[in-house]
């Protein structure tokens, strides 16, 4: 058994004993699904959780996390006003001081961020025939989630917390959304053979309603130089076609080059997330 949820009458948090590495560790558990009635609660939960992954041979622990990266992980650190958008991490006001009071420290930051449409997409990038960008055709949507998996596996290999995931529950994840999906708003990069070098995930805000006016720009990956900057480009100039009027920059590590395009085009901070660890 790889889970195990422990319960409280205030509480209750999941462990998965086979998370990825962290800080030089290979045998890490993770915590999530974590629910606590105050800081007091989560902190009691969280050290028993710690004592119980221990036991089970763990020399570390990190969470919120759903046992890895692909499924939910992260909680709000710096709330701001803005309302939750769709597919947001989740937490309560006081989980941080429960992670901290149990010994957990943050161990890597993140932010969303929001932007005008009117101010993008800024200067159109060089042009190349290296690759080609083209939106998703709108069929077989299996297929498109199989190429995202394969490139995303290989795009983010090297990322800290990195754990592979298996193609079926790939898909069991995303398959779920695919009535929300928007073809323009789903682009990928070709070279000049045809195979994917990159591509782009975005989604209308549906946390707003059934006609959102903001889309959310949730995941790009590259394995070609300048191709995410194409598609960036390219997924804002569609997404003012469709009458978006702002785009949020969806859960962005601080030191990536996301990041740093997204300071590039205007766009404001509202809510910063922490991932939290505890050597054992």
């Amino acid at each position: 058994m790889t889970v195990e949820t422990l319960k409280t009458d205030d509480g209750q948090v999941t462990l998965w004993f086979d998370g990825p590495a962290w800080a030089g560790h290979t045998r890490v558990a993770t915590v999530g699904k974590c629910t606590f009635a105050s800081a007091e609660a989560g902190a009691r939960l969280l050290s028993d959780a710690a004592t119980r992954a221990r036991a089970r041979g763990a020399k570390a622990l990190i969470g919120p996390m759903e046992g890895d990266t692909w499924h939910a992980y992260r909680l709000i650190c710096e709330r701001g006003e803005q309302p939750p958008f769709l597919m947001e991490p989740s937490s309560a006001a006081h989980d941080e001081a429960a992670f901290r009071a149990a010994g957990f420290d943050v161990i890597s930051s993140y932010f969303s961020a929001s932007a005008p449409l009117s101010d993008l997409p800024g200067p159109k990038p060089r042009d190349t025939d290296e690759f080609t960008v083209e939106p998703w055709d709108g069929t077989d949507a299996d297929a498109l989630f199989t190429q995202v998996h394969e490139l995303s596996c290989a795009a983010f290999a090297g990322n800290p917390f990195y754990k592979p995931i298996a193609l079926s529950d790939f898909l069991a994840m995303y398959r779920p959304v695919v009535p929300l999906l928007k073809q323009d708003l789903i682009l990928f990069a070709r070279d000049r053979t045809g195979a994917l070098v990159g591509f782009l995930f975005g989604i209308p805000n549906y946390a707003e309603g059934p006609e959102p006016t903001t889309v959310i720009l949730k995941t790009y990956a590259s394995l070609q130089k300048g191709a995410g900057h194409w598609l960036s480009h390219q997924f804002y100039v569609n997404a003012k076609a469709m009458k978006f009027d702002r785009v949020i920059h969806a859960l962005m590590h601080d030191d990536n080059l996301s990041a740093l395009r997204s300071g590039l085009n205007g766009a404001e901070i509202f809510r910063r997330y922490a991932l939290m660890g505890r050597v054992l």
